[in-house]
């Protein structure tokens, strides 16, 4: 990384802000066009203009640079996107070229206008951000915090009430079970283990657990079949022996939030989809903090709208979406849901309601900052409602990221 040289500038205040003469060279990349060198050795400048106004600049300034194929390409970033909108006027004083190791180096000197109300807006925009930012995070340190609390208030009542009802101890087949089980749940020969755990489950006909491990063994031998492209009849008759067994464990115990993500598992490679969203719903209603139930019932959701939405069925799959992303889940759960919102964000652009898919992308971007398909949609919505300084932001952060069309995009 090549450093960049800014020198000393005065500042003269006037009445539409701070007059402030600036300078700055840039030595040319071999990724870099003359029109994109001659913009960023004026950004630097401008940069520089703004900081010589008399306010800090609360963020760096990216440089990054990188060889590839024996190509040195350099991408530069702002993190403040306002920069240029805070200066009103840009006069180029001086601009010359020169070489320093067989390398064009750019040089100018600008006069700029700074407005220094506009700067501290951003200044203030980009404050609050950070807020939100943290306030996000301690969400989910919440989160994280009140799911353990109510696994240990969910562990109690279990310990009362084995003591209730066998006050003697467990009888001998259930112990004996108990300890076919664990060797089940160590073992990693997945036949193995489902012998275990139906013997288990022949011992103490009253558990659901061997129930569910066996169900689960038997989904597990239904996902390496399919990874291994083997026909459907070929593993159609695990997912027969899943589904009773999780019906069963339903039947004994239908309080079991494992019973029902089961459930919901099988009917997922049923393709029951509407079926397998109504299981993990219910497991979540059971437990409104497992996991495991959310993230099925989004993968599920998400699958569904994708589908409806290949089909050009726009409404079908907005509704689809509405229940996922309309529900009262915890903000700590947009990150796992941000293939909905794109997807969303895309069906309200194919009918043109461009506001509403304006804010599913700043939701994505909000908690995927780097989420480079989102800046270059979002990127391109604002040009076209004639944004260019909004567009120009998203198109230099895609860029920067490694996105070839949107560096294609800048000028």
């Amino acid at each position: 990384m090549l450093p960049l040289v800014l020198l000393w500038s005065p500042t003269v205040s006037v009445a539409g802000g701070n007059v402030v003469v600036a300078e700055a060279r840039y030595v040319m990349a071999d990724g870099d066009t003359l029109a994109g060198a001659e913009e960023k050795v004026l950004q630097r400048a401008q940069r520089r203009a703004v900081e010589e106004a008399g306010i800090y600049l609360e963020s760096t300034f990216h440089d990054f640079e990188r060889e590839s194929s024996g190509r040195t390409v350099r991408t530069a970033s702002l993190e403040i996107r306002t920069i240029a909108a805070a200066i009103t006027e840009t006069e180029i004083l001086e601009s010359r070229r020169s070489f320093e190791n067989d390398r064009p180096v750019f040089f100018v000197r600008i006069r700029a206008t700074v407005d220094l109300r506009n700067l501290a807006e951003a200044v203030r925009r980009l404050r609050s951000e950070a807020q939100l930012a943290e306030h996000f995070r301690h969400l989910q340190q919440e989160n994280r915090q009140l799911r353990m609390q109510l696994e240990e208030l969910q562990q109690q009542p279990v310990g009362v009430r084995m003591l209730t009802i066998e006050p003697g101890g467990r009888s001998e087949p259930a112990q004996r079970a108990k300890s076919l089980l664990d060797t089940a749940l160590h073992t990693q020969d997945l036949r193995e283990k489902i012998q275990l755990a139906g013997e288990a489950f022949r011992l103490d006909q009253a558990s659901v657990e061997p129930l569910i491990v066996r169900g689960q063994t038997y989904l597990r031998l239904v996902s390496l079949a399919y990874s291994q492209r083997a026909k459907p009849e070929e593993y159609a008759g695990h997912v027969e022996s899943a589904k009773a067994d999780f019906e069963r464990a339903v039947q004994l115990d239908g309080k079991n939030p494992w019973s029902w993500v089961g459930k919901g598992d099988v009917q997922t490679w049923l393709k029951q989809t509407d079926e397998a969203a109504g299981s993990y719903e219910q497991a979540l209603a059971l437990d409104p903090f497992f996991d495991i139930a959310r993230q099925r019932l989004i993968g599920v959701y998400t699958t569904q709208a994708r589908r409806q939405a290949e089909g050009k069925r726009w409404q079908q799959a907005l509704a689809t979406l509405k229940k996922l992303l309309d529900a009262q889940t915890p903000d700590s759960w947009i990150p796992y849901q941000k293939e909905a919102y794109l997807l969303r964000s895309d069906i309200l652009l194919k009918l043109n309601r461009q506001e509403e898919a304006l804010e599913d992308l700043s939701t994505v971007i909000r908690v995927d900052p780097t989420n480079v398909e989102a800046l270059a949609t979002r990127a391109n919505l604002y040009r076209n409602r004639s944004q260019g300084r909004l567009a120009k932001d998203d198109f230099e952060r895609a860029c920067v990221l490694g996105s070839i069309p949107a560096c294609e995009q800048l000028p």
